[in-house]
This record gives C-alpha cells, structure tokens and sequence, in this order.
C-alpha cells in the first residue's frame, strides 16, 4: 500500500460531522427530537388539563332550567354554580335543618319547597341561617308562597347523602334530596337533583355564606412521566447521532493506524504503542 493510499485523519471529531453523509443524519436526527418533544409537550398538555377548575363559569348566573333539568342526573360541573330560577314556594313544605356552619358559627337552616315555573320541578331551597331552631321556624311567615311568584337567585350544590343520624323534633342535619321528597306533604312530579342556597334571607335570618367552589385538583403523574420520557428519548435521539459521530471518527484513526503500521512493515499493534 502506497503513502497516497492512505486516507488522511480529520483533525477532529466535528470535522467528520460535517461531512454531508453525518449531516443528513443529524437533520434525521433532529426531526426525531422533535417529534419526541411534541409528543411530551402533548402529554404535559393533557397534565395541565387535569389542573384546569371543572366549572370555570360558576361566578356568571344561569337559568337552572338552561343548566338543568328536573329528573337529570347531577354533574360535577354543575357545583358551585350560581343560577336564577322563578317560581313559588309551597306553603307546606318547609324543612328545618339542623347542625348547618354559617361561617364558624352552628345554627339552623330553613328548607323550602320551590316549584320552577319554566319546567314544573321542585327545588329545595336554603333560605337563611338562624341561631336557633326557633328563628328559623319563625322566618316561614315571611316568606311568600303560592301564588305568589318569586325569583331567585344563589349556588346550585348537589343533594347531600341521606342522614342515618337521629330526627330531633323532625329536624334533619342534611339537605338530602331523596329524604326530602319523602317528607314533602302531598307531594308527586319531577325534581332537581340538586338544591340552592339562596343570596338571600328572609324574616331575621342571615343569608347563608356560600363561597365560590375550591377546585381541588391533583397532578397526573401518569401524564407527567410520559412527558419527561418523551423528552428523554428526544435527547437519546441527539445523543446517538453524536455517538455514531464519535464512533466514526475514532474509527477512522484506527483504521488510519493499521494502514500506516502496514506501510511500515510492523504490526498495528507495534504502530499503536510506538505512538
């Protein structure tokens, strides 16, 4: 082998990356990175999404019957959420519950039966807090029932788990839909599977404190470990492409060292330490 037929080393790795075979890769490379990174942009995405409230729009009232309907089931979504609703109370059904926060406070709420004008369905109604039974009980003359139309206006919540605590004087601690409907006078028709808080009060009762939902919300870890795997792989994507470089680029010199090792009439071995 002639002195002309030995290639001749590149002065470093990155002259070998340049060469246009090396940069083809690395553009093949790249778009794999990419194609990586978006998927773990997609999986951080629907990590996000997880953390969004369920009801953003709950501070904008809504006509119960446009978010609802009597007889449907009760959605999460729905918590929270102010609405307005006209129609009258029934002068027998009022409820007095007891064991209810206003604040820090313990007291009692006072429950009425509303039939929506729009649909025909009943809604339970809170329409105030008092610190006794008494001013509760006492509050129903001041509230106007039928025929006399209404219009509200408070939080839809959701009907509470039905009370297996003891009944003082017919007095419950829970706004339990189903438990209501069987103590409802003469009652038959459709109903909310929610009730309202009232914004207001009636009589010398105190309006019922009811903040805007918490959203209580949880990271997916699912999610999140499949958008730094993603990363991840679009780093090993690069990563590869410089170790095929490197492996290249050392390659060469080898071969450039057995090939002068030859010429000289030694072994690579001997060539390789001489050096």
């Amino acid at each position: 082998m002639r002195d002309d037929q030995v290639r001749p080393l590149p002065d470093s790795m990155w002259e070998v990356a340049r060469r246009p075979r090396w940069i083809g890769m690395l553009a093949l490379a790249l778009a794999v990175a990419a194609l990586f990174a978006w998927l773990g942009h997609w999986q951080l995405d629907r990590s996000v999404d997880s953390l969004k409230p369920v009801s953003t729009g709950s501070e904008t009232s809504t006509p119960l019957s446009d978010l609802t309907s009597p007889q449907s089931k009760y959605l999460d979504k729905f918590t929270g959420q102010k609405v307005t609703v006209t129609g009258a109370f029934d002068k027998d059904d009022f409820r007095v519950i007891s064991g209810r926060l206003n604040h820090s406070d313990s007291g009692y709420w006072l429950v009425g039966r509303f039939v929506d004008s729009s649909t025909g369905g009943s809604l339970a109604v809170a329409l105030g807090w008092g610190a006794t039974a008494a001013d509760a009980r006492s509050a129903i003359s001041s509230v106007p029932v039928a025929p006399t139309t209404t219009a509200l206006a408070g939080r839809y919540l959701p009907s509470e788990a039905a009370s297996e605590g003891k009944f003082q004087e017919g007095r419950e601690t829970v706004v339990a839909v189903p438990q209501l409907i069987n103590q409802w006078s003469d009652f038959s028709g459709d109903v909310y599977n929610g009730y309202v808080v009232a914004d207001r009060s009636w009589g010398d009762l105190t309006a019922i404190y009811s903040p805007p939902p918490i959203d209580k919300t949880s990271i997916n870890f699912l999610n999140l470990f499949y958008a730094i795997e993603w990363v991840v792989f679009a780093g090993f994507a690069i990563f590869l492409w410089f170790r095929l470089v490197r492996d290249a680029f050392e390659r060469e010199i080898e071969e450039a060292e057995e090939a002068r090792a030859l010429l000289e009439g030694g072994s690579p071995q001997a060539s390789l330490h001489a050096d």
